[in-house]
């Protein structure tokens, strides 16, 4: 296909998550040219994505992804829908606050035990899937096997201690950038690259703690000062597109950041 046909043009896109950042990268993926699978918990929630996606372009099966069985069933049907796997975004996750996370000497083996299952180990599992899938195909138009996306977070090397002192969390998220990193190094020469995406606070369903409280909003101001506030999702679908495209082909072991200028800013102080 034609570049001008968009720059994921006859790929197969799996996408975990339905809501925030996943739906913005789908939307960007079909609009790009893409075909669309999604997973994640809710199937209410993937029926009305998928729904606004277009059922000729995208397909979906809701599953707990911390099963091993589940990860390798919603990989299977996607392979069965579209008959390969060209990326795979591993988006969905959560904040363990509810289930106990917090400072170490706080946080509870169930706030522990439930943040690493549901955002380290979904993505160990949905990597080990897509591999089984990716290994044995023929190569793209870009010479590659495939694209293996992971969602990290710059709380796993920027802290800040006032406001996201969730350190169940944070440990999730550099367990992550230590698996993509190997991942990289060991798939590179099968053509099957691995890369993360680092934001900062984004607005999306499960930033609603943080965007409701008017203390933390004043802080982001100058902590994202590019956005004054919160991050769009759109910011990291965005940045998602073009590290699954050919665009990024040369690209593996890479932690992209986007943060709006987290990392590089003190955040408003405290009145």
């Amino acid at each position: 296909m034609p570049e001008s046909a968009g720059c994921l043009a006859g790929r197969v896109v799996l996408i975990t998550g339905s809501t925030g950042i996943a739906a913005a990268t789908a939307n960007k993926a079909i609009a790009e040219g893409a075909q669309v699978f999604i997973s994640s918990r809710t199937e209410s929630n993937c029926a009305a994505l998928v729904e606004q996606l277009g059922a000729k372009q995208a397909g979906y099966r809701a599953a707990d992804l911390r099963q091993d069985d589940a990860a390798a069933a919603v990989v299977e049907d996607c392979r069965t829908r579209f008959g390969r796997i060209d990326a795979l975004f591993n988006v969905a996750g959560i904040s363990g606050r509810r289930f106990g996370d917090g400072p170490i000497h706080e946080c509870t083996p169930e706030g522990w035990d439930t943040t690493m299952d549901v955002n380290a180990r979904s993505q160990f599992l949905m990597c080990r899937a897509a591999l089984a899938v990716m290994l044995p195909q023929a190569p793209g138009s870009d010479g590659m096997r495939g694209s293996l996306l992971n969602m990290a977070s710059v709380l796993a090397f920027s802290p800040e201690p006032t406001y996201f002192a969730s350190h169940a969390y944070a440990a999730s998220k550099g367990a992550i950038l230590g698996m993509t990193k190997a991942m990289a190094a060991y798939y590179a020469p099968q053509k099957i690259r691995v890369n993360a995406i680092a934001p900062a606070l984004v607005q999306t369903p499960m930033s609603e703690r943080a965007s409701g409280n008017d203390e933390i909003m004043a802080y982001m101001k100058g902590k994202q000062p590019l956005v004054e506030g919160m991050q769009d999702a759109d910011d990291i679908a965005d940045a998602a597109i073009f590290l699954m495209s050919s665009g990024a082909r040369s690209i593996t072991g890479d932690v992209m950041t986007v943060d709006a200028g987290w990392c590089v800013s003190e955040g408003n102080a405290k009145g």
